[in-house]
């Protein structure tokens, strides 16, 4: 490990992984406010949340999650998505500058 690197400890990562179902959960209640944006947020909390929870599975010694590779992919091809579609339409709501 680096100088100045702290490994994460499991109360830590029980924390983040709290605060990542929250976010999730305000998302997922909230949804109709902004389908796109809630929808991004959701997936992106839903990714964080499963690398906690394969990091602190990994501390307590044990592995038990499977198919976390298949689940962030799908899940990070989603908000990668809707961001590549936002991106879009904004450059289209862009005015074209003329000299």
């Amino acid at each position: 490990m680096k100088n100045g690197q702290e490994p994460f400890e499991r109360e830590t990562l029980t924390h983040i992984r709290n605060r990542l179902d929250y976010i999730y959960s305000i998302s997922k209640r909230y949804n109709n406010d902004n389908p796109e944006l809630m929808d991004t947020v959701a997936s992106l909390a839903a990714i964080a949340k499963m690398f906690a929870n394969i990091k602190i599975e990994e501390l307590k010694g044990s592995v038990e999650t499977q198919g976390a590779q298949g689940y962030i992919v799908r899940n990070l091809g989603n908000a990668f998505s809707r961001m590549q579609e936002y991106e879009k339409q904004k450059g289209q709501d862009f005015p074209k500058w003329k000299l």
